[in-house]
């Protein structure tokens, strides 16, 4: 192939002259997008922290540009080349999702587009689409709800403030926060963000959230103290969902004595809501005041795609800004759409192009199908486990997380086996504790299904990697390096997640 010829790097991407300017830099793209993926040839590069450092090399910041060319070909293969890569069948560790080629190069369109979503006069066809997505989306969720909305926002933790947020702007006192272990850490961060009491956690033995527990709990503070239980569908440890229906049920009864309302998180789980043969496993979701949504987890977008979902949009009001030179009364009374208060950011990318052209692409029933898919994946995963004397199944997976671990290893163990396969590059898996048969609290490992294309055959090398690696003797631990703390202890920074 003939070398690239020179391009000016300060070329703009937009305008009319923009595509013409983009067009051979994509090129050039591609080729170190498939030639770092292919030296790299797995889903993580071999060596342990210190190999993608060796790779990237040289300053960034020369006296002299090198050209777009040389440094789009260097530092994308660079990139590529030391990628822990979510489109691999052996990189399992995390909700970390091959984000599908339609909403990548839609992501494309966006940034060369690059509306500003904090006022219409910088996205009037973004701005458009936005209010239409979202309020589709919405009504998946709250379908039976008059006004159903949604707002756009980088992932679960900026929508499990948002939820916070708007219940204590709801209710006439600061709510208390109740919740399982099994939540979030973002949901004990927004009580503390907000200035929120620590959060009420409830012990979670059996993964899930007891609604019996909840409701002696909430019983059991200050008479007509507001209250915000916050339930998970999906939790990042093992998939489970809470008994939603029950637990909105605790939060209505809670209703005749003091303000109450029910947040879901469903950063995980919330995509099945696409699935007709999957969607009732989220059956109650739907009488939450607020839910979380990621479509970059079971929605196979680039990050960031996620929503924070409301049965009506009068409930987004307290979210109400001005700023004169972006929302000006006299504009909005004459019929300039306000964007200011659909956020928390002032500047803000079309991250709803990506999400508007998947969902145009695929339609309901490809989602579902990709759904489908994964928690099949993640079901044949866990038989074969179980088929599988040397290794132990934690339990079978409600969603498309599968926690094991070598039948006969100890904690230490199961870690030793997971950083082995880290170095080798072969697999990433995550780790979790979760109780095992005896009730006792254990490590095992974790792998968490999101690529839709995943084979059986994948699966099989993967337990087949595992077993080699358990076989090995277990080396010595080498001493953590010793260093000084950066600063004393802090009181005021939020508790550290204990899951």
């Amino acid at each position: 192939m003939s070398a690239p010829t020179p391009l000016d790097p300060t070329l703009l991407a937009g305008g009319c002259a923009g595509p013409a300017a983009l067009r051979p830099l994509l090129e050039t793209v591609l080729t170190a997008l498939a030639d770092g993926a292919a030296e790299r040839c797995g889903p993580l590069p071999a060596g342990g922290p210190d190999a993608p450092e060796a790779h990237v090399g040289g300053t960034v910041l020369p006296e002299r540009g090198t050209g777009a060319h040389e440094a789009l070909g260097a530092l994308v293969h660079a990139l590529a080349r030391g990628a822990a890569d979510p489109a691999d069948p052996h990189c399992v560790a995390h909700l970390h999702t091959p984000p599908l080629a339609v909403a990548a190069a839609a992501d494309l369109a966006a940034s060369a587009l690059n509306p500003s979503l904090d006022s219409w006069d910088q996205a009037p066809a973004a701005s458009a689409l936005e209010a239409r997505v979202t309020a589709e989306l919405a009504a998946l969720v709250h379908p039976s709800a008059p006004a159903p909305d949604a707002l756009v926002t980088t992932g679960g933790t900026e929508s499990n403030m948002l939820g916070v947020l708007l219940s204590r702007e709801r209710h006439p006192a600061p709510p208390r926060v109740v919740c399982g272990e099994n939540a979030h850490h973002s949901t004990r961060r927004a009580a503390w963000l907000l200035g929120l009491a620590p959060p009420l956690t409830l012990p979670t033995p059996r993964g899930v959230l007891d609604p019996a527990a909840v409701r002696a709990a909430v019983e059991g503070l200050p008479p007509g103290e507001p209250v915000l239980v916050v339930a998970t569908a999906g939790t990042t440890d093992s998939g489970a969902v809470d008994p939603l229906p029950a637990l909105a049920d605790v939060v209505a009864d809670a209703r005749r004595d003091r303000p109450a309302g029910l947040h879901v998180d469903a950063a995980y789980g919330g995509p099945l809501l696409f699935s007709p043969r999957h969607r009732g496993l989220l059956a109650g979701v739907e009488r939450a005041d607020s839910v979380t949504l990621d479509l970059h987890k079971l929605g196979w977008q680039p990050i960031a795609a996620g929503l924070l979902t409301v049965p009506d949009r009068g409930a987004l009001l307290p979210l109400t800004h001005r700023a004169d030179y972006l929302n000006a009364d006299d504009d909005t009374e004459a019929g300039l759409p306000d964007l200011l208060g659909r956020s928390l950011r002032t500047t803000r990318r079309a991250d709803i192009l990506k999400i508007a052209v998947t969902l145009r692409a695929l339609g309901r029933s490809g989602l579902a199908g990709l759904v489908d898919d994964v928690l099949a994946a993640a079901r044949l995963l866990a038989r074969r486990i179980a088929e599988e004397p040397k290794l132990t199944l934690q339990a079978p997976p409600a969603l498309s997380t599968v926690l094991f671990r070598p039948a006969g290893a100890d904690d230490d163990g199961v870690a030793a086996i997971r950083r082995r396969l880290l170095a080798d590059g072969s697999t990433v898996l995550g780790r979790a504790w979760a109780p095992d048969a005896a009730g006792r609290r254990t490590l095992w490992l974790k792998a968490t299904l999101l690529n839709p294309r995943v084979q059986e055959s994948d699966l099989t090398a993967l337990l087949k990697l595992v077993l080699e690696r358990a076989a090995e003797p277990v080396a010595p631990a080498r001493p953590a390096p010793r260093s000084l703390p950066l600063s004393l202890p802090d009181q005021r920074k939020p508790p550290d997640d204990r899951r």
